[in-house]
């Protein structure tokens, strides 16, 4: 679960291309006798390069390479119009198996809620592969920033001097988050939204804003290294590699514990058959030692859940999004 108002840096869309070694025998979707895949699969991500979700797709595509022989997976960076630009072009494509997204908490649930006439839906549109991880969301600020707690900054907010805060996009669970606070907390603030995590994490490094609520991934290590100062986080628990940092709900702001969800989807009516196949690859992927460690170092928490299991998952987070939605008053206008 964004559209910039002001002149924002772009980065290139990047390919990343993994393959695993010699191919041997290809899997074929039914009883065709064409294989499948005939060609690379692409891995559409509805966002620039740097941001949570790029880094979840380039680690998987490495790992899927691996596990399915004779395949090659490339990740496709496809932002623009809070990430509906790239999740369309995923539910119009071919249903042959060659063409996935890499899909979250916006593009498969927030977006239907907050825009009108969205031009794709997020449940009948596509086929569900499985859930791969999640990730908890902190509030971080500038590391000289004046406040070092969640409630001085909320005092300063307060203060009349009015505060400024990035989102990684208008409707993102960054912004929502962030609206969150600042209606809850009546504070006096103005939303600076991004095409994306990674330059309003820069521009937080910098000072241009004063607090950004980012998905973990994108800010951890630089809050490890001392650029970033990290006030609450929603985790339900402490993490045991920066057991100073409170929880929102040790900070006095439980609501903003708002987690965020990743998931792997095909086009609607793709064979079943790669479906299952691609479903069945990703529970080893994601218990894999070496990967686990990969991915709590980004930020992640493996979270599995198979294809049908994720599809109902998907649609209470619809429902639960529009609640979300109704209170924030947040919507995307075209």
């Amino acid at each position: 679960m964004p559209l910039s108002r002001r002149p924002l840096l772009a980065a290139l869309p990047l390919l990343a291309a993994s393959r695993a070694g010699p191919a041997r025998t290809q899997v074929p979707p039914s009883g065709d006798a064409a294989p499948w895949p005939a060609r690379p699969v692409r891995i559409v991500v509805a966002y620039p390069p740097g941001g949570s979700t790029d880094l979840l797709a380039r680690a998987l595509a490495e790992r899927l390479a691996a596990a399915i022989p004779g395949a090659a997976f490339v990740v496709e960076n496809r932002p623009g119009g809070a990430a509906v630009v790239g999740t369309q072009a995923v539910a119009g494509a071919a249903p042959d198996g060659t063409t996935l997204a890499l899909g979250n908490n916006q593009t498969h649930a927030a977006n239907a809620a907050m825009i009108r006439d969205l031009p794709y839906r997020p449940v009948e549109d596509f086929a569900a592969i499985g859930r791969l991880a999640e990730v908890h969301h902190a509030l971080v600020v500038p590391a000289n920033a004046p406040a070092r707690t969640l409630s001085e900054l909320v005092a300063r907010g307060r203060g009349g001097g009015g505060l400024t805060y990035a989102s990684s996009g208008v409707g993102s669970a960054s912004h929502v988050i962030a609206e969150s606070l600042v209606k809850r907390e009546g504070l006096a603030a103005t939303h600076l939204p991004y095409r994306g995590g990674a330059q309003a994490t820069t521009d937080t490094v910098s000072g241009v804003v004063d607090f950004f609520v980012s998905t973990w991934p994108q800010v951890v290590q630089l809050v490890q290294d001392g650029r970033l100062r990290a006030l609450g986080i929603g985790a339900p628990r402490r993490l045991a590699e920066l057991p100073d940092l409170p929880t929102f709900a040790e900070a006095g702001a439980p609501y903003m514990a708002v987690d965020a969800w990743f998931g792997l989807f095909a086009p609607a009516r793709t064979p079943g058959a790669v479906i299952e196949r691609l479903s069945a690859a990703l529970p080893p992927i994601l218990a894999a030692p070496d990967m686990v460690a990969r991915l709590r170092g980004m930020g992640f928490a493996p979270a599995p859940m198979p294809a049908a299991e994720f599809a109902a998952f998907q649609r209470a987070e619809v429902l639960r999004w529009r609640e979300l939605v109704a209170l924030t008053g947040i919507r995307i206008e075209g």
